[in-house]
């Protein structure tokens, strides 16, 4: 997709009668066009306004100082990830701004202070190539472990450029090996063996790409052959989301699929064998979780009713991976959640599987292994309760791995764990960057419109006065079964709690905390549940004498921007600040914009009628009111965010200020969907949030 044109509101194909109305009322549209002259224009102008005030706020050097040194902190945990017999991990800091790629060795990451060797530098590169290089990932070729392919962005987009990379003489395979090489695209490139890869991108067809902007081919591409030979071996549907080709691994056994994701939950997958696809008899709305011992697993996202019985929605099944091709698969349960605890992360060492499970949004990590009569025997791993676990690092050829535990109030601690003798060793922890021994954290349960039980975390002072006079900010997210789960922010901890501010997380509906029955309750029709188990936190905080309306300020990111742009719409009386970032907010043309197609399996179809019909009922752009008071709501955004398209929030800004509604804007040239490039970028976007907050709440 060429960036620098303006995105026509036609490009799915003929429009409804009601579709091209909205388009010609919609006098907006101008600023979609990403780059254009006139947009660009108006962007800078309204940076230059909202930094200036924002900035003017007294302890604003304080907080961009307080952020940097946060960020480049020598002393947090360089997270590793093992590729081959060496440990790898990605690291920026005040010198290496857009970071390097380095590696260690297991004995010398032990050390306080390891030696490490700089594989790639990302800031030379960019440098030398004249190019702000930002970097994407790598994946590197199992189990040989010596190429990789490296993902590079310009300026933080989601669209990459994809070079071959040796590991051994650290740097890029040169011409004459004939490198396996993508120009910027999003694309999908995965490893089938040395010379071999499953490859989707933008063939330059203009059919290969889905309406969401995302591969619809799969071809088997040959070391040394031109793309554009590379052997076709699946066309999807161009409605489809993203068509995929990869390979995932029994230790070192290898199952090669191929997957067509008809929407973000369902999906059609394949096994690629003998030159042949075989399609699997899975639901689909099931996602893989592994290949472990000869058999598939899959996370039910509904019931399954089966001759061999009926599994319930959110449980691990497992069938032998021959018998699926056969065609003639048996499954069996492997795990299944309770009314409070939900499987969070499944993962796979080569003898034992591990679930991470999350009861009650506080995690709690169990070994599983078969004894000889085939039947699954379950062990704790010995860790505290009350926070966060992260499994990392778990590969499939090994039984050692690490364990990441942080709370709001204990900053992040690594530890190895082995499969087999479960005795966690700290590795690596970070020191306390804030007084958190004069906060507290406590779980709350809110009560949503239609009864439902929503719980909430509120990290505050020990000594709080509950007089409904303390800046509280309360950060949502609410949608793609992604569940947030306690944290360790030294950020929040030295800009906003040491401030005297109140933090709190919601759990609401639309995410995963309580597993897929948790998410649907605020699907499409059921959107507005999301957005009354906010409110009903919003007014549990108040009734608490925690904070009140005036002191009471909401933030979120991308799908938690829409959740803003709703929040301060539906009820404007409720808050008094509003930090949306890269939000969705005009939810008539979102399918249009960008990756928004690939969206409408969360929200609905809005050119479907009947699907509008609910949808116009919070969409933030439709639900502005010229003589209603709204709170100074500050927008952010990027202009090299190509997931979510930066004309949502230059729209919305544009209309009420026409409205002459009080508003700020600040749009990062770099960044992507992430809003940040950089340390200095974070850090300085970072801060102006927390000024603004400072500001409105205090």
């Amino acid at each position: 997709m060429n960036r620098n044109k303006l995105l026509p509101w036609c490009i799915a194909g003929v429009l409804t009668m009601s579709g091209q109305l909205h388009a010609e009322e919609d006098k907006y549209l101008w600023l979609e066009e990403v780059e254009g002259a006139k947009p660009m224009e108006w962007v800078k102008a309204q940076n230059a306004t909202s930094a200036a005030e924002i900035k003017a706020f007294k302890g604003f050097d304080t907080l961009v100082a307080n952020s940097l040194a946060i960020l480049n902190d020598k002393e947090r945990i360089p997270y590793a990830t093992h590729i081959g017999d060496k440990l790898y991990n990605f690291w920026k800091d005040d010198t290496h701004v857009r970071g390097i790629y380095r590696r260690t060795t297991m004995e010398e990451y032990a050390k306080a202070d390891p030696k490490w060797e700089t594989v790639l530098d990302v800031d030379a590169l960019g440098k030398t190539e004249a190019v702000n290089w930002v970097f994407k990932g790598i994946d590197c070729q199992y189990p040989q472990n010596q190429r990789c392919f490296v993902s590079l962005s310009r300026g933080g987009a989601d669209a990459v450029e994809v070079r071959e990379f040796d590991l051994t003489t650290k740097d890029f395979v040169p011409a004459k090996d004939k490198p396996f090489f993508l120009k910027e695209a999003k694309s999908s490139l995965s490893w089938i063996d040395t010379d071999q890869a499953f490859v989707g991108t933008d063939f330059g067809d203009g059919q290969s790409m889905t309406d969401s902007g995302y591969p619809r081919v799969v071809k088997l591409w040959q070391r040394g052959t031109p793309l554009e030979q590379a052997k076709t071996i699946f066309s999807g549907d161009k409605t489809s989301v993203a068509v995929s080709g990869w390979v995932m691994f029994d230790d070192k056994t290898p199952l090669s699929l191929v997957t067509e994701a008809h929407t973000f939950y369902t999906a059609t997958q394949y096994v690629y064998q003998d030159g042949k696809l075989i399609k699997l008899p899975l639901p689909q709305d099931a996602e893989i979780k592994g290949y472990f011992q000869g058999k598939l697993f899959i996370e039910l996202k509904s019931d399954l009713a089966t001759p061999a019985g009926k599994f319930s929605q959110g449980a691990v099944v497992y069938a032998n991976v021959a018998d699926l091709i056969a065609q003639k698969a048996s499954f069996t349960e492997f795990v299944s959640p309770t009314p409070t605890a939900s499987i969070a992360q499944l993962s796979f060492s080569k003898s034992a599987i591990f679930v991470n499970w999350l009861d009650n949004v506080k995690s709690k990590l169990v070994r599983y292994e078969q004894d000889e009569k085939g039947a699954w025997q379950s062990t704790p791993v010995p860790f505290e309760a009350n926070g966060a676990l992260t499994v990392m690092d778990m590969e499939r050829d090994s039984d050692d791995f690490f364990v990441n535990y942080t709370s709001f109030l204990e900053p992040s601690t690594l530890y190895t764990v082995n499969a087999k003798a479960l005795k966690p060793q700290k590795i690596k922890g970070m020191p306390q960057q804030f007084a958190a021994d004069k906060f507290k954290t406590e779980q709350y349960f809110a009560t949503s419109k239609d009864g439902t039980k929503v719980p909430y975390f509120v990290v505050m002072a020990k000594d709080l006065k509950l007089d409904g006079s303390n800046p509280t900010l309360l950060y949502g997210y609410g949608g793609f079964e992604v569940s947030l789960r306690p944290a360790y922010s030294a950020t929040i901890g030295k800009n906003w709690l040491e401030q005297g501010g109140v933090y709190v997380l919601a759990n609401i509906r639309g995410g995963g905390e309580y597993g897929p029955a948790w998410h649907q309750a605020a699907l499409k029709q059921n959107r507005h549940k999301a957005y009354e188990d906010f409110e009903a936190i919003a007014e549990d905080l108040i009734a608490r004498k925690i904070t009140s309306s005036k002191h009471l300020g909401i933030q979120g990111g991308s799908n938690g921007g829409l959740l803003m742009g709703a929040a301060f719409t539906r009820r404007p009386d409720l808050y008094n600040a509003v930090v949306c970032q890269v939000p969705l907010l005009d939810m008539y043309r979102f399918n249009k914009l960008l990756a928004g197609a690939s969206w409408m399996g969360e929200y609905g179809n809005p050119d479907v009628p009947e699907e509008w019909a609910y949808i116009k009922t919070y969409s933030p752009y439709h639900n502005l009111h010229k003589d209603t008071h709204y709170p100074k709501v500050f927008f952010t955004t990027s202009t090299r965010d190509d997931r979510v398209h930066p004309g949502h929030a230059r729209k919305m800004v544009a209309k009420m200020k026409d409205m002459g509604i009080d508003v700020l804007y600040y749009e990062n040239i770099e960044g992507g969907h992430a809003g940040a490039a950089d340390n200095n970028q974070a850090a300085e976007l970072n801060s102006m949030a927390f000024a603004y907050l400072l500001q409105q709440l205090k």
